[in-house]
């Protein structure tokens, strides 16, 4: 593994999603859009309805966190990951969509594992526990869709070297300490 951080800026394309591999340390600015698995469900409803999604997801990465009130100040509160597999169900529409990528913490199902090879995605994991300090790299946060789910509606954040590690690579090569 190389220890070097990698640098990438949304939205992200193929050839920065081939460039990653499982392991990597990375810092994303750009735009990242939120949302935890009421926001999915409705996300893939719109899909379904042959509806638009609240933004484009072409090039996107959606994190999985329901962030905390913004203290006064701050554009954000905390902002830690929520566990992935809780989005397993609606992911693969979402990736054939045109997401390219997603941010959580914990394994993914083998749907979920098969639809980021076939869409050239990206699965980053973010570290768990650490919400107060990841909110330090959004600049800016507001809700975009479905404000009747409260800290769980899709907000768009711009962020700035927010850090992450690729838990699973566009080759469905996966990295963690644990395994």
């Amino acid at each position: 593994m190389d220890n070097t951080t990698k640098h990438i800026a949304t939205p992200l394309t193929d050839e920065t999603v081939r460039g990653l591999r499982a392991g990597d340390t990375v810092r994303i600015t750009g735009v990242i859009y939120t949302a935890r698995d009421a926001a999915h469900k409705k996300l893939v409803e719109l899909l379904e309805a042959g509806r638009p999604l609240p933004f484009d997801p072409a090039g996107q990465i959606i994190y999985y966190t329901g962030p905390t009130p913004a203290p006064p100040g701050r554009p954000i509160g905390s902002c830690g990951p929520t566990t992935s597999y809780r989005m397993d169900r609606y992911t693969p529409a979402l990736l054939a969509a045109g997401l390219k990528g997603m941010i959580g913490k914990g394994r993914r199902n083998q749907a979920v594992l098969e639809a980021i090879q076939e869409n050239t995605c990206i699965y980053f994991s973010a570290e768990g526990g650490c919400g107060a300090l990841l909110a330090n790299y959004v600049k800016s946060c507001q809700v975009v869709a479905f404000p009747e789910l409260g800290t769980e509606a899709v907000h768009r954040l711009e962020v700035e070297d927010f850090p992450v590690s690729v838990f699973c690579d566009c080759g469905g090569n996966i990295y963690s300490p644990y395994l």
